[in-house]
């Protein structure tokens, strides 16, 4: 029996939570937003990602704050009018689509917040245009040509861990199942862990235990207001010598772990220029299996697993618990489905869509009650 296509339950506070698969669609920025607020784009997007085939599916980067998006087009859920919007579109998608558990990421972009949008160089925006002052734990640049962002003030901590709080709330009332506090790929939790961008004095600087603070307490915080699926996505290297460590990742998911974490997410990078990633297929998972060995908490693999042997071979290695996959479901909508035609699993999805299979597939929709001729 295929592992991929074997469900997976999170005990959560809330009561048990079960995917009927182990494919996770990973968060994807679109950089479609005015003002955070979702629209068209997000209900066309999202609807696509549901009817996926995918056990679950991660809103992408979701800004809890104004300040905190990484560009002017990113998802927001700060206030009424983003969480009404997110709210309205997700909703519409999800009746389109048979039922797959959300998960969303919400996220702080600290000194890489008020970047232009990739296919414009993603460089740091200035006030001409739309751009606006950064905040990290250091003022440090993340690019020397940028300007450096302000140092968060204790007030500023406060304030920030009270928007992911109020953002998390938001989530919930609006019914979606899993949190994913975004600590990857150098914005503002990771900006915290990593010794390269936090260089603070106080009790947020310095030591092992004293870079985790920050992260741990929204972690905390937002425990104490979610009773869904709630993990994180963390970097597991900055790939540079003196940076955030594989096994610094481990020990922090062990804590994660004592605090009532469902999952970690293990990606890597982001956080300086300077880093020197070994890309090839597969090349994360060796850091998610270091990851769920030291810590035995769930974990997400995810990094160049395209093809659905990959994915498979990675859970019956035990090398995660989940496999997270996002630019090959833009690429191929359905991915999940080919993965069910070659790994003999099956998928939920609408009538319309049942006589769809090429004659040489097996059907693998559950309770498809019309022949493939």
């Amino acid at each position: 029996m295929s592992l991929l296509f074997s469900p997976f339950t999170f005990h959560t506070p809330g009561g048990p939570l079960t995917l009927s698969n182990r494919i996770v669609v990973a968060p994807m920025c679109q950089y479609a937003s005015t003002e955070g607020q979702a629209n068209d784009w997000h209900l066309t997007h999202w609807t696509q990602l549901l009817n996926s085939g995918a056990g679950m599916v991660t809103l992408e980067a979701t800004a809890v704050s104004r300040e905190g998006r990484i560009s002017p087009g990113c998802l927001g859920l700060w206030d009424d009018a983003t969480a009404n919007a997110l709210d309205e579109h997700l909703a519409r998608a999800s009746r389109l689509a048979p039922a797959v558990p959300v998960c969303i990421q919400l996220s702080h972009a600290g000194r890489k917040a008020s970047s232009a949008v990739p296919w414009a160089g993603g460089m740091l925006l200035d006030a001409e245009h739309g751009g606006w002052t950064t905040l990290a734990p250091s003022a440090i640049a993340h690019l020397p040509q940028e300007t450096a962002p302000q140092e968060l003030t204790r007030q500023d901590i406060d304030r920030i861990l009270n928007d992911f709080v109020q953002a998390a709330r938001r989530a919930r009332a609006m019914g979606i199942q899993a949190i994913e506090l975004h600590a990857a790929h150098g914005y503002l939790l990771h900006q915290f862990l990593s010794p390269l961008s936090n260089q603070r004095t106080d009790a947020y600087g310095g030591s092992f235990d004293h870079r985790i603070r920050f992260p741990l307490e929204v972690f905390n915080a937002v425990r104490n207001v979610f009773n869904g699926a709630l993990g994180m996505r963390i970097s597991a290297t900055d790939w540079v010598e003196g940076g955030w460590t594989v096994e610094e990742t481990a020990e922090l998911a062990r804590v994660l772990k004592e605090a009532g974490a469902q999952f970690v997410h293990i990606s890597s990078g982001g956080v300086s220029p300077q880093q020197k990633i070994p890309l090839g297929p597969e090349y994360q998972v060796p850091l998610a299996k270091a990851v769920k060995d030291a810590s035995g908490l769930t974990t997400f693999a995810v990094g160049l697993i395209t093809e659905p042997a990959q994915a498979e071979a990675v859970l019956q290695r035990g090398d995660a618990d989940l496999v997270a996959l996002a630019r090959s479901f833009l690429y191929k909508p359905r991915w999940g489905w080919e993965a069910a035609v070659a790994l003999g699993g099956t998928v939920d999805a609408h009538p319309q869509y049942w006589r769809s299979l090429p004659r040489e597939a097996k059907n693998i929709f559950n309770d498809a009650k019309i022949g493939m001729r």
